[in-house]
């Protein structure tokens, strides 16, 4: 996977939940069809430390999970944010990264952030940029 097909209002709606959040990491899936991303789905989250941490209550991942098969979507990314640093994989994501074929969208809610919103293929032996093509 060298590239990400996303909805265009998807980046302005996740960078804007990440701003919100400003302070604590953000979080939520990314489903679609076709392998274009066209659903934000925000969730909670509940790490200890929501300043340097994502988690997704496990009861809460299965109802988004089952809220958008419903839909006939498909999960194609999760998405969090570095709300304190670059936003790319730390080393904690990298290990936590267990869903290989999506992609994982690290949100900078800073405005001076030259790319705010940028996606990995993230697997234990590490991580590649993908590039995010927006559609219509």
């Amino acid at each position: 996977m060298t590239h990400v097909s996303v909805y265009d209002g998807i980046r302005p709606q996740i960078l804007d939940h990440a701003r919100k959040c400003r302070l604590e990491e953000c979080c939520g899936l990314l489903a679609g069809r076709d392998g274009v991303i066209t659903h934000a789905f925000p969730a909670t989250n509940i790490a200890g430390n929501r300043a340097t941490a994502y988690e997704i209550a496990p009861e809460e991942l299965f109802r988004l999970v089952r809220e958008f098969r419903a839909a006939g979507l498909e999960m194609l990314g999760i998405y969090h944010s570095h709300p304190h640093g670059k936003n790319e994989p730390s080393p904690r994501d990298i290990e936590q990264a267990y869903f290989p074929d999506v992609a994982y969208f690290i949100i900078s809610p800073e405005h001076s952030a030259p790319k705010p919103v940028r996606a990995f293929s993230i697997c234990s032996s590490g991580f590649t940029e993908l590039e995010i093509e927006v559609v219509p």
